[in-house]
C-alpha cells in the first residue's frame, strides 16, 4: 500500500470535513492505494454518533461518498462530483470499534460517467455499509481552473 498525498494540504480555505486535516469538526480522512482500491482506515468517535454507541448513517455515507471522490483524482488524475449514491446499510457500526475500513474501486466509465462501489468494514471485517457512487468526472482543464488540481500522487512518485 502507498500513502496518497493529498494536493490541497497547506492550501488558503481548504477545510473538507472529509479529508482537511485541520477541520476541527471534520474526519480527517488520509489515502491509500491497494492495487485497483483506495482505502482509508478511520476510528468512530461518540461525536459522530446517531443512536446510542451507533455511527450515524450519515456520517458513513460521508466516509463512503469521500473515498469515491479519491478514486476518481487518484485513478483518473482529475476531480468531480457525486451524482448519485446509494447506500445499503447492512449493520450497525459500534462507535467503540477500534477501526473501520473505507474501500472503493471503479466498476465501469462511460466517458465523464464513472460508477464507484464502496464498502465500509468494522474491525472483525464485517462490511456493515456499502455504497454506488456515480461520479461526474471534471475536464482536467475544469479541474485545474476551478479546483486548483494538479495531480494526486502517492509518496515516492
Amino acid at each position: 500500500m502507498k500513502k496518497i498525498i493529498n494536493p490541497w494540504t497547506g492550501m488558503e480555505g481548504y477545510n473538507c470535513i472529509g479529508c482537511a486535516p485541520d477541520n476541527p469538526f471534520g474526519v480527517h480522512l488520509c489515502f491509500y492505494e491497494d492495487g485497483e482500491d483506495i482505502i482509508s482506515k478511520w476510528k468512530p468517535s461518540a461525536n459522530y454518533q446517531g443512536w446510542l454507541n451507533t455511527l450515524h448513517g450519515g456520517i458513513q455515507a460521508l466516509l463512503l461518498d469521500e473515498v469515491c471522490g479519491w478514486v476518481v483524482m487518484r485513478k483518473l488524475q482529475t476531480t468531480g462530483v457525486t451524482s448519485k449514491m446509494e447506500t445499503r446499510y447492512k449493520r450497525p457500526i459500534s462507535t467503540d470499534d477500534t477501526e473501520l475500513t473505507i474501500r472503493a474501486h471503479i466498476r465501469e466509465q462511460r466517458r465523464n460517467i464513472v460508477v464507484i462501489d464502496a464498502t465500509l468494514t468494522d474491525s472483525a471485517g464485517n462490511i456493515c455499509t456499502e455504497a454506488t457512487c456515480t461520479y461526474f468526472s471534471f475536464p482536467r482543464e475544469k479541474a485545474e481552473r476551478d479546483m486548483q488540481f494538479v495531480s494526486c500522487k502517492v509518496e515516492g512518485e
